[in-house]
């Protein structure tokens, strides 16, 4: 059930309320900012070493085998 623009209303109405006109323009930017760097966090091309992994694995780094693979390994050979 999608909301309307009245329960759209309601819901701001008592967030200004509750937080003040004052508060809520601070909320919406460290909201916005917080997913901006969620966005790049997900999207950045870059390992842990701030590097990109293409140029790690150009490097010879290989990447740490996860457990479920050298359990596999180990049942199979």
């Amino acid at each position: 059930m999608p909301i309307g623009p009245w329960e759209l209303l309601i819901i701001l109405f008592i967030v200004l309320l509750v937080f003040g006109a004052k508060r809520v323009p601070e909320m919406g930017r460290s909201l916005g900012k917080g997913m901006r760097e969620f966005k790049e966090g997900i999207t950045s091309p870059f390992g842990d070493d701030d590097q990109p992994v293409s140029k790690q694995l150009e490097a010879g780094d290989t990447p740490a085998p996860k457990p479920a693979d050298s359990a596999r390994k180990q049942a199979s050979g």
